[in-house]
């Protein structure tokens, strides 16, 4: 038995976990290696940032544990995953399991040599890589993730960001945005798509140095646990949908820790 790591799945967030992963098929062949080890090392490529290739020996080979990342991206499983657990922690804090208010912002984050190609240059941050887009609610937990290069201006960024969101989120009616979002356009397409009423918080112009401002504090509270992560510090992936995908999985990690703790 392998020593473990602080990153492992606990018994309580292992039982908790293991009622929403898909079930294995009866036939082919068996697994060799624990699903639960597969996730443990998975969790530990986004805490520690390391390479698939580089992971411990200990863990299980990083090609299977990669192949598993890779099969639930393509699956949709991590994003039936997340949402179960995000329904799961609104319960737990007394909350309806659909969001009826969200906060949205964007967070440009630097690239490597891999993501050259889906990379832009944010003038106004001066950084060169990808832009996050999130969708959170009021708890900070994220509704939609969308992610573009970082030249994408907000606007845009919050049609990608919110279309097609409608169905899912029946409940949502307001969402609190910076003034990068401001203008008729963006607010009469917010309320012809989905009936939701875009508002502003803008910040006090006499204000000087930092301010914390209504709202906004929450999804800035979201991008800051994100980037504890040492995978999320910078934008490592050579495919938009990955780096969108471990944005899940850091949120999977965060809410399980949360239930487990609460349980």
């Amino acid at each position: 038995m392998r020593k473990a790591y602080p990153t492992d799945l606990s018994d309580r967030e292992w039982t908790r976990l293991q009622s929403y992963l898909p079930t294995p098929k009866a036939e082919g062949r068996p697994r060799i290696h624990s699903l639960r080890n597969v996730l443990d090392a998975i969790f530990y490529v986004l805490k520690s940032g390391c390479h698939w290739r580089l992971l411990p020996h200990d863990f299980p080979p990083w090609s299977t544990v990669y192949y598993h990342f890779r099969k639930f991206r393509l699956s949709g499983a991590w994003g039936l995953i997340y949402k179960a657990l995000r329904s799961a922690e609104r319960n737990r804090a007394g909350k309806n399991a659909d969001a009826s208010a969200a906060i949205m912002d964007s967070q440009s984050i630097k690239t490597t040599e891999e993501g050259a190609r889906s990379n832009g240059y944010d003038a106004h941050k001066n950084i060169k890589g990808r832009k996050r887009h999130l969708l959170v609610d009021t708890l900070g937990l994220p509704l939609s993730v969308y992610v573009t290069p970082a030249n994408v201006q907000d606007r845009v960024g919050a049609r990608c960001l919110l279309a097609g969101l409608k169905p899912l989120m029946p409940r949502l009616k307001r969402i609190w945005a910076d003034g990068a979002y401001s203008g008729e356009e963006l607010a009469g397409w917010c309320e012809e798509r989905g009936g939701w009423h875009l508002e502003v918080v803008e910040r006090d112009r006499e204000a000087k140095g930092f301010e914390v401002l209504p709202k906004r504090w929450i999804v800035e509270r979201t991008f800051s646990w994100l980037i504890r992560n040492r995978r999320l510090s910078k934008d490592y992936e050579r495919l938009v949908q990955t780096s969108e995908t471990f944005i899940e999985v850091a949120m999977i990690s965060l809410i399980l820790r949360r239930l487990a703790r609460g349980a």
